[in-house]
């Protein structure tokens, strides 16, 4: 990726947090023109200087776990190295004073991030945070600040991080996200499967789904409070859905055979699915408001795994009407496919970009997998990843990273979550409390 400095600037974060359970942030000040330009270079990240929080007694801990939080966010993103602090020669005054610059110059600063904690007397964690341009000695407005529970501590870190990214990218971050998956434990071959939804990070898994029935395939919807799945309840593949909330799930309609492969469309009011039917496997699409079901696709192979385009005209989805998995592109509103994948090898699980210009996939040649991305028209093809089996993509709403599973080989092999950037520069495990498949990656957070 290569970077290319702009005028100089600075990021104030003014914002606040609802409640526990239903945090909510706004930012009240614009980022500065401070920009790491993202290309198809590679070149150094960008050095930041993040010097521990100012904090009161009481609020230490927590100032410590915010600024962990948006140390890990910034570095995980590839575009970004925060310099140890044993190589700082001072510590901030504060959010409100003036940085001595000479002494984040001479260790090579680019940017400055100074933040600072405390407890309010009803006992809300009140976080300030600003970023400075460190050549040019420049900021923008006052700091406002950032008030939470402080259960919230790990979220107000991935907001500042967000707003971080923002600044330096003139992109939003992914931080301040979350990912539904599968959660499996037990034996292989016998494995018990849950939904559960966690940080991006790996944090605050949560379960949604029981240990009685098979799931697989979760799919956020735009909003991000709902989730389509595949579930065997009752002994029958399905397509249900969920209220992440409250729990309340139901199928969305009795077909008679296997539903499965669902995903939302982008303003969250239809459903595309596989059915089967006489053997073959079609393209539908349920319009949530009256379950009204339509075909989308009628040839003679099996259409699955369909993905709306961003602004809704088109799908992409993989097909064997041609005499092997391939990955094709037909209007939203059905018709006739055209094929997109011409290379060597297997296409599956295709995904648009939430950018639009790309479709990631998985790729399966000389007995490997891959994750890999194309143009929309099939053109650039890139794999990012390559193992045993990489399979299932997700991607991150700003449509730079993607996550996905690898599976591990041998009787004891189990399926773990990673997480790529879309030059597949950098690649990292994202730790779960179990083996886990099938991520889908939330939309930003309110």
């Amino acid at each position: 990726m290569g970077f290319a400095r702009r005028a100089a600037a600075a990021l104030v974060l003014a914002a606040a947090l609802a409640a526990p359970a239903a945090p909510a942030l706004a930012q009240d000040a614009a980022p500065g023109p401070l920009r790491i330009e993202i290309t198809q270079g590679v070149v150094e990240p960008m050095p930041i200087a993040l010097p521990a929080f100012a904090a009161t007694p009481e609020a230490q801990a927590l100032a410590e776990e915010i600024r962990g939080v948006v140390k890990a966010d910034l570095e995980s993103a590839g575009l970004f190295r925060v310099i140890d602090q044993q190589a700082y020669l001072s510590a901030p005054a504060g959010v409100a004073a003036v940085p001595a610059f000479e002494n984040w110059r001479v260790i090579n600063a680019d940017a400055l991030g100074v933040g600072q904690a405390s407890l309010t007397p009803d006992g809300r964690l009140e976080t300030r945070f600003k970023l400075w341009d460190v050549v040019s000695g420049r900021e923008s407005g006052s700091g406002v600040g950032l008030r939470a529970a402080p259960a919230d501590a790990r979220r107000v870190g991935h907001k500042i991080a967000d707003a971080i990214h923002l600044a330096l990218t003139g992109e939003p971050g992914w931080f301040d996200t979350q990912v539904a998956f599968v959660d499996e434990t037990g034996p292989k071959g016998r494995r018990v499967k849950r939904i559960a939804v966690m940080d991006q990070d790996g944090a605050n898994v949560r379960y949604l789904t029981g240990p009685q029935d098979l799931v697989l395939t979760p799919r956020y919807s735009p909003d991000g409070r709902s989730l389509v799945y595949l579930s065997y309840q009752g002994g029958v593949p399905r397509v249900w859905i969920m209220d992440i909330a409250t729990g309340q799930h139901e199928a969305l309609g009795t077909f008679g055979n296997m539903s499965f492969a669902p995903r939302f469309s982008p303003d969250g009011a239809r459903v595309a699915l596989s059915l089967t039917e006489g053997g073959n496997t079609d393209l539908y699409e349920m319009r949530l408001s009256d379950r009204r079901l339509r075909r989308l696709s009628a040839g003679p192979g099996i259409e699955t795994a369909p993905s709306y385009s961003p602004d809704g005209r088109w799908i992409v989805y993989e097909s064997d009407a041609g005499g092997s998995q391939q990955l094709y592109v037909m209007p939203a509103g059905g018709g006739v496919g055209r094929r997109i994948s011409f290379g060597d090898g297997r296409y599956g699980t295709p995904v648009w970009s939430p950018r639009g210009d790309l479709i990631a996939f998985t790729k399966q040649l000389g007995g490997r997998f891959h994750v890999g991305v194309m143009s929309t028209d099939g053109t650039g093809e890139r794999l990012l990843t390559a193992s045993f089996l990489d399979e299932a993509p997700t991607w991150a709403p700003n449509g730079r990273a993607l996550m996905f599973f690898r599976e591990t080989p041998g009787p004891n092999g189990a399926p773990a979550l990673w997480r790529v950037d879309a030059t597949g520069r950098v690649l990292k495990r994202v730790d779960t409390p179990a083996a886990a498949s099938d991520p889908s990656w939330s939309p930003p957070r309110p």
